[in-house]
């Protein structure tokens, strides 16, 4: 525990919510330690940020809730849309910490918080997004790190690193929004220059 954040085993707690060696838990665990390394190495090139423990943690838990979701191209054969599995990663890390004692709001957090490049109320009810209407933008640093670190790996096709431009592409689906938010986070994160100084 530092600063009252406790660090977690992430991969104990994956191995609670897959028990199985399964191609869907191989996946799980191959795809979230592309995004730790990508956090850690954008982290690392920002000086002072969040406890890499922390953000280690978080990025290995942040998909934790795909396997109640429906995405059989990726093996996951639950029920729940696949839009949902932040809500429901971050409802299951919190019944797990409760159970034993550990505050895992933090890493709750993260899950929620991930997908595109954050989701607000808005776009929930105008894209009619089966999860609660609030906002689920990343606020803390580990949140937006381990969000923007996420977008430059897919779950299929060939999980290769993704150029800027190629998940500019993707998230444009989602509205000229979901892409501003996106370039904010490079900005933060020094990957791009801001506008002016281009």
């Amino acid at each position: 525990m530092k600063d009252g954040i406790v660090i977690p085993d992430p991969l104990a707690i994956i191995q609670y919510f897959y028990r199985q060696d399964t191609p869907l838990r191989r996946l799980l665990i191959a795809h979230s330690e592309q995004v730790r390394d990508k956090a850690l190495a954008i982290g690392t090139g920002c000086g002072a940020g969040p406890d890499p423990r922390m953000v280690a943690a978080g990025a290995m838990l942040h998909d934790i809730g795909i396997g109640r979701c429906h995405a059989p191209a990726i093996c996951c054969e639950g029920d729940a849309d696949y839009i949902a599995h932040g809500v429901i990663g971050g409802a299951m890390l919190r019944e797990y910490g409760a159970a034993r004692g550990m505050d895992l709001e933090v890493y709750a957090r993260i899950c929620e918080r991930h997908t595109g490049s954050g989701i607000t109320a808005a776009e929930v009810i105008r894209q009619r997004l089966p999860i609660p209407r609030r906002d689920y933008l990343p606020e803390t640093p580990a949140e937006k790190l381990i969000c923007l670190a996420d977008k430059f790996f897919s779950k299929s096709g060939d999980r290769r690193e993704k150029s800027l431009d190629r998940i500019r592409s993707s998230l444009a689906k989602f509205g000229p929004e979901a892409v501003d938010r996106f370039d904010a986070l490079c900005i933060e994160f020094s990957l791009i220059q801001p506008p002016s100084v281009r």
